[in-house]
């Protein structure tokens, strides 16, 4: 049987806070542990196809090391196990990710350039069919970047937001670490797979990166996300949520999120959004986050699930079913010498609490 579970704010003995309600009055779901990653690594994506999960991309973030992995996992949830795939043809990092019929879309991201420690935005392209485990190159974006979003609806593709080089005549250039030579943008791009070509649409008002975004009833709704720089150590978080239309081209505001944090993931189900995890780094906190948040844009409101086991930031986040699984990434925020935060751990939730 399905339940559905309430989180409304309320009072509880005469203290204002928040109260789990279930609908059933029954205990909430729990997060559980599931098979770990076959290695530690975070700045990942996934997405779900015929009942398996995908996990692509990683980042080997270690001081002077900083090399896109390209990994292609599978997860069969029947076996509770992993399978290597074949990898990325080109690695990078902080890529892009949408499905539609049953292909994975990978887009741009950041690889090393060979002779200086950087991020390089990239504008490739990629088509992986998971049932023949091959990947085909398509038309690259008209704009390379990272740490933006990639959402479907109605059978294209919406590349969103992200960053990229602020060098006169070349958004391709690499970015050195650190530096604040680079631009977050708001930049929208439109993906036809039936034709392989690209229009540029209404951009986001809100230049941001590492935001979370997907789509409810033929709208996109961005959520969070870092502004100035793609570099967590240069940049500052929001809350904001702004609404995207295809239909008509056009951006609104949609309200603002209980907890300002960049860096988070998490997928559309059943017509709500869940956005979970996050870093944030200011010069007195190093963090990352453990909430999981839902928004319900029909009714422009916020609840919570219990929040995950292990608090995260870069990690991979898919539903199967009714249960949402997150998988590696870094439970500390990024930049310590000689501390590799990574990790491998794969944790479930059931909402339908069975």
């Amino acid at each position: 049987m399905k339940k559905t579970w309430l989180i409304r704010a309320g009072v509880a003995l005469g203290l204002g806070c928040a109260v789990a309600m279930p609908f059933n009055a029954q205990a909430e779901p729990q997060w559980k542990m599931a098979a770990p990653l076959p290695e530690a690594i975070g700045e990942l994506e996934a997405a779900s196809v015929n009942g398996k999960i995908y996990v692509l991309s990683g980042l080997n973030n270690q001081p002077g090391v900083v090399t896109p992995a390209g990994h292609n996992w599978a997860y069969d949830p029947a076996i509770n196990a992993w399978t290597n795939r074949t990898s990325m043809p080109v690695p990078a990092h902080h890529i892009m990710v949408a499905t539609l019929n049953d292909k994975i879309y990978v887009f741009g991201g950041f690889v090393r350039p060979p002779s200086v420690l950087a991020w390089q935005p990239i504008a490739r392209s990629w088509e992986y069919d998971p049932a023949a485990d091959s990947w085909k190159e398509l038309a690259p974006m008209p704009t390379p970047r990272g740490a933006g979003a990639a959402v479907e609806v109605n059978g294209k593709i919406y590349v969103i937001g992200g960053a990229r080089s602020n060098k006169p005549g070349d958004d391709g250039a690499p970015i050195p670490l650190g530096s604040t030579d680079q631009l977050v943008v708001g930049t929208v791009e439109e993906y036809d797979p039936a034709t392989n070509q690209w229009r540029s649409r209404t951009p986001m008002p809100t230049a941001r990166n590492h935001f979370f975004a997907d789509a409810v009833k033929g709208k996109i709704y961005a959520i969070d996300g870092r502004i100035g720089t793609v570099f967590v150590t240069k940049s500052d978080t929001i809350d904001l949520v702004e609404a995207y239309d295809p239909a008509t081209d056009r951006w609104a505001y949609a309200g603002r999120a209980p907890t300002t944090r960049g860096d988070v993931t998490g997928e559309e189900h059943n017509g709500l959004l869940y956005i979970a995890g996050g870093e944030f780094q200011d010069t007195e906190r190093k963090m990352t986050f453990w909430a999981v948040e839902v928004f319900n844009p029909a009714t422009g409101t916020w609840s919570t699930l219990p929040h995950m086991q292990v608090a995260r930031h870069g990690f991979a986040a898919a539903f199967i079913g009714d249960k949402l699984h997150v998988m590696g990434g870094g439970f500390q925020s990024d930049g310590m010498p000689g501390v590799d935060p990574t990790t491998a751990t794969h944790e479930v939730i059931d909402l339908a609490g069975e």
